[in-house]
């Protein structure tokens, strides 16, 4: 891969991520403050990304993989996502703005995987090549989060209250707009399915792997995957704003502590594999997630603001050490026949199956806990995840019996 390619494809990762990290970490905040929407209503839009996650099979496998240039694929998503981005930025409603961010959402997910694909058929060696690619998509996260918190303000108690939020869908929409036009110079990726080949529901959606339950062991993995993202969604629902509520300076910005630590985590994640194993890496990410929701049930933006940085940074442990590690468990118990849909499969399980139910459980706990005045019970509402966490990792514990997983990267 020569040095002009690994530009174009780290400029689309980038952008790719800036995008996403422009509006959903603030979604929260905006939906609350700015539109009047409810936990529940929050929540729903939240599931978006849930339901795009499910949709997103079929427009890979029914379209970008049979029958045009993947790269021409994501420019259009970008393009008409720019489109509904703009048109979230114009909403002054929650039901004027729902139907937006599905679509949205239902347009994007599919993206994250056409990046990838795109980024794999220009490399010679992806296992080398890949990972210094995909970075650029971490820094576009965090570079969005910096640009809301220190460089426009519009995440502080005065831009929240003049309604500055919604400027992040506007950033947002130019940024699509701007990669969607970037990809079409991007190298060609001819679609590579035989059309003349049928592909069927179950393929699409990874069913095929569903012979895979059949392994006590994975089966365990698999439900305790949906499980463990229920506590994850109260993270993406609620910790922005959460944090804002509590009074913490700079929430957006702050927020991107966790992206840095997951850089981190991805550089210590082999150390930590080889030497604890593949079980006890992923009993440290589920034992992370319920230490995150208990400092922020006892922190606070005052003396105890240390709380919060610290479960923000215990991010990358929450997220690398739980799904890499398990796409590298996935991938071995697979083999080469099932090695997509297997991935397939437990993105569908994680990203739709558990993620869905998570916000709408989120959603209402959150509901349960809103005080007269406006504000929330956040020390009671973060007990929940926690303790369910705490939960899942005490199944896992028991029921998973350890294996001997080699690392890959």
């Amino acid at each position: 891969m020569n040095t002009k390619v690994r530009t174009q494809l780290s400029v689309m990762m980038f952008l790719e991520f800036f995008i996403w990290g422009s509006w959903f970490v603030t979604m929260g905040t905006f939906l609350g403050n700015n539109i009047g929407a409810s936990s529940g209503q929050t929540a729903m839009a939240f599931s978006t990304q849930s339901w795009g996650a499910i949709l997103a099979p079929f427009i890979i496998g029914l379209i970008a993989d049979r029958y045009f240039n993947a790269e021409r694929i994501l420019g259009i998503l970008h393009l008409l996502g720019a489109v509904l981005l703009y048109l979230m930025y114009c909403s002054t409603s929650f039901d004027g703005f729902y139907p937006y961010v599905l679509g949205y959402m239902i347009l994007f997910m599919p993206t994250l995987a056409l990046v990838n694909s795109v980024s794999f058929n220009q490399m010679k060696d992806p296992a080398k090549e890949f990972s210094f690619v995909r970075v650029f998509g971490t820094l576009g996260w965090i570079v969005a989060g910096l640009i809301i918190s220190y460089a426009f303000h519009w995440d502080s108690p005065s831009g929240i209250s003049e309604g500055m939020l919604k400027n992040t869908y506007l950033m947002a929409a130019i940024s699509s707009a701007i990669l969607g036009a970037f990809c079409f110079t991007l190298p060609k990726n001819p679609p590579k399915a035989d059309i003349s080949k049928k592909v069927s529901f179950s393929q699409m959606l990874g069913l095929d792997a569903l012979k895979l339950l059949g392994d006590k062991n994975f089966l365990i993995f698999f439900l305790s995957s949906i499980l463990i993202c229920i506590p994850l969604a109260f993270y993406y629902q609620n910790a922005n704003p959460f944090l804002v509520e509590v009074g913490l300076k700079n929430p957006t910005g702050m927020m991107t502590i966790g992206q840095i630590s997951e850089i981190l985590f991805m550089l210590l994640l082999p150390y930590f594999f080889k030497k604890f194993g593949f079980k006890n890496t992923i009993l440290i990410a589920m034992l992370a997630w319920t230490l995150r929701y208990l400092l922020f049930a006892y922190g606070n933006a005052g003396e105890l603001t240390f709380l919060l940085i610290l479960g923000i940074g215990l991010h990358g442990i929450c997220y690398d050490f739980f799904f890499v590690s398990g796409q590298i468990y996935t991938d071995s118990k697979a083999g080469e026949t099932y090695k997509s849909a297997a991935q397939g499969l437990i993105t569908l399980a994680t990203y739709g199956i558990g993620m869905l139910i998570g916000f709408w459980v989120a959603g209402r706990i959150t509901d349960m806990y809103l005080n007269t005045d406006g504000s929330h019970g956040w020390d009671t509402i973060w007990i929940y995840p926690a303790g369910f966490a705490f939960l899942v990792f005490l199944l896992f514990a028991v029921l998973f019996k350890n294996e001997k997983i080699a690392y890959k990267s």
